[in-house]
């Protein structure tokens, strides 16, 4: 049974009161709801819903015990970002045109400002059911997926009526590429580790493995490096050739990368361009590679169900643990 299960068994009949809740809000608001729209310059707004609160009416705690999940930009216009490196997990993506985009889920600390926020997928929506109840912070997305986030299992909060201020534009970049987030105002604190119902196991490194110095994930108009330091005992990112620093100057570099093979398909939305949004499936089973302390560790994953968590483990079936700190997982299309 995956990490987390156990947890939402005993919330389920609560998930399944609030989703009632939140399709009636999203019926009601069709028809009284307001945009406030902020231009994503690919994605549209959705009518801003109200969301239930977990304590059963007090709005002050809507968000306690449950993970912040951020769409973070990632061209190079973008860049730096902020608030990348607070992070517990990063996912990284393909999207339209080959390019990359980031999902940073944030539990154990929340920075002053996460950004720039971009527009969700909708292989989000899968992605995120292995976390209980998260609150989804994007910009907007296509026309067409909007009522499928609205129907979720999280709480969406896009710009607009209902993000209590919690969006601003910054002055460094161009937009799109300027929207950022202050997370004190979408929850009081940050959940804390219990919230990471991913599946994950922190430990002592598995036997064997292999040395490893370098590893680059390539798609076909983005890259991810990652350079081991001995010295920080981290892996440094680079992307797209450039080594990655946040706004503060300081360098990227989780404890863990986990490059999960999965299939990317082709999914039933475009860009405003035309271009094919891709579908990464993250449901199903595979292969990848652990990097952690400098030695690559060729790994199995599955994840039976949307609402489990994803378990890697050796040939032998025994879990792989991570070693303490961030942990980036780049999912690379399977031959």
């Amino acid at each position: 049974m995956g990490k987390g299960r156990t947890a939402r068994a005993r919330r389920a009949s609560t998930t399944v009161a609030l989703l009632a809740a939140t399709v009636t809000a999203a019926l009601a608001a069709g028809c009284t709801g307001t945009h406030n729209p902020v231009d994503d310059g690919r994605g549209q707004l959705r009518t801003p819903v109200p969301t239930p609160s977990r304590s059963g009416g007090d709005d002050t705690d809507k968000s306690a015990g449950s993970v912040l999940a951020v769409k973070i930009d990632n061209v190079r216009a973008a860049r730096p970002q902020t608030g990348l490196r607070a992070a517990d997990v990063v996912y990284a993506e393909q999207v339209e045109g080959g390019l990359s985009r980031l999902m940073a889920v944030y539990a154990t600390q929340l920075p002053k400002s996460i950004g720039p926020v971009r527009s969700a997928r909708e292989s989000d929506l899968e992605l995120l059911r292995q976390y209980d109840d998260p609150t989804l912070a994007f910009s907007g997305a296509q026309g067409k997926l909007l009522p499928l986030i609205d129907k979720a299992p999280l709480r969406a909060v896009p710009p607009g009526d209902g993000d209590d201020g919690a969006y601003y534009r910054g002055t460094d970049k161009a937009a799109p590429h300027n929207l950022y987030l202050h997370p004190s105002q979408l929850m009081p604190s940050a959940p804390g580790a219990d919230a990471l119902t991913n599946g994950f196991t922190f430990g002592a490194a598995p036997a064997g493995g292999t040395k490893e110095t370098s590893r680059t994930v390539r798609y076909p108009s983005a890259s991810f490096t990652f350079s081991w330091s001995a010295k920080s005992d981290r892996w440094l990112v680079s992307m797209d050739g450039t080594p990655t620093v946040t706004t503060d100057g300081r360098r990227v570099a989780p404890a863990t990368v986990v490059v999960q093979y999965v299939k990317v398909r082709k999914s039933r939305f475009h860009d405003v361009l035309g271009n094919n949004t891709p579908y990464t499936e993250t449901v199903g089973s595979g292969t990848a590679q652990v990097l952690r302390g400098g030695r690559a560790y060729d790994v199995d994953w599955k994840r039976e169900k949307a609402e489990d968590g994803t378990e890697f483990t050796t040939k032998d079936g025994s879990p792989v643990n991570f070693a303490k700190g961030q942990v980036w997982v780049v999912f690379a299309k399977a031959s």
